[in-house]
């Protein structure tokens, strides 16, 4: 089964058991809503159980979920660093023209009919998202604004 990232739990948030989560999912109200169940992969990236959210809230950056029955924080201290993920039978049908970012990294870039390097990886660190594109000796960060795309070529 494949599971895809939708968040790093990063804390604890008091003593009642709610985590805080930074989310890399577009779909936080979904993933972390109530009833919810969620993959729990440790440190080194392997399956540890399944959970279910007991509750979810947004405090600034954060997305602060609870687990069904963990509800201490010495019950969830262990989990810091952790990741949660979704499996793929539970992900959403996106509108043409949409994709996940799982479907975009690995795909080769092409400027007509040179090609450019290969997508690694897709950075989110702010209002638009950042494409880093390997090429053989160096990387090229490629960034949406405004329908334009602008690239920033780094050696």
């Amino acid at each position: 089964m494949n599971y895809f990232n939708v968040g790093k739990i990063v804390n604890t948030q008091g003593l009642q058991g709610e985590m805080r989560v930074l989310s890399v999912t577009d779909f936080a109200e979904e993933r972390f809503k109530k009833g919810a169940e969620l993959a729990l992969f440790d440190e080194k990236d392997q399956f540890v159980q399944t959970v279910t959210i007991a509750s979810h809230r947004k405090q600034k950056n954060f997305d602060i979920i609870k687990f069904k029955d963990m509800y201490h924080i010495n019950a969830i201290e262990k989990y810091k660093g952790y990741s949660l993920k979704v499996a793929e039978e539970d992900l959403n049908d996106l509108d043409d023209g949409e994709f996940y970012y799982h479907e975009i990294i690995g795909l080769e870039v092409y400027e007509g009919d040179n090609l450019i390097g290969t997508i690694k990886e897709i950075l989110q660190p702010g209002a638009n998202d950042v494409w880093v594109v390997k090429r053989k000796a160096s990387v090229i960060y490629y960034c949406l604004i405004s329908h334009q795309w602008f690239s920033m070529l780094i050696f």
